[in-house]
């Protein structure tokens, strides 16, 4: 899945890989369950974007870049666990166009697969997010959004 950046984008938001349900819809967070497009249009105070056009819109008016930090892997269903044989994208792509301030990742397979493989080529850290996906059950909506938050500093 190509990642959704432009010139102006100042926060990178990595997933791990996406889900059967991204992956059948084709494009990020596609999974009726996952709250990440809730949890944004909270932290922006904008309203949930529901079409494909509609969530492009949204990530780049508010300064947000995402891509995933695999680009192939094998995987069983949507289990991060399940994760192996990894090929990570190159984030040159967007950090050689976009005055990215800071990368945030979207859960712990996500900062894992960064700091393994990323950190020491991009030369910049991560800040890890909990994870936005309905497997994360622990953290409510609330707290998630209180938690992600932070990427609007950069903005």
């Amino acid at each position: 899945m190509p990642p959704v950046y432009n010139e102006n984008s100042r926060v990178l938001i990595l997933g791990s890989f996406p889900s059967v349900k991204s992956r059948e819809t084709g494009f990020f967070y596609g999974h009726p369950r996952n709250r990440f497009w809730m949890v944004l249009a909270e932290v922006f105070e904008d309203d949930v974007p529901v079409t494909i056009a509609e969530k492009k819109r949204f990530l780049l008016k508010h300064g947000v870049a995402v891509w995933d930090v695999i680009a192939s892997c094998e995987i069983r269903g949507s289990s991060d666990s399940s994760i192996t044989n990894v090929r990570v994208n190159d984030l040159s792509i967007i950090l050689n166009k976009a005055d990215i301030k800071d990368i945030y990742v979207n859960g712990g397979k996500a900062e894992s697969i960064y700091e393994k493989y990323m950190e020491k080529q991009v030369g910049r850290k991560c800040v890890r997010l909990p994870s936005t996906s309905p497997a994360n059950a622990a953290w409510s909506l609330d707290r998630l959004t209180e938690s992600w938050k932070i990427i609007r500093k950069c903005n």
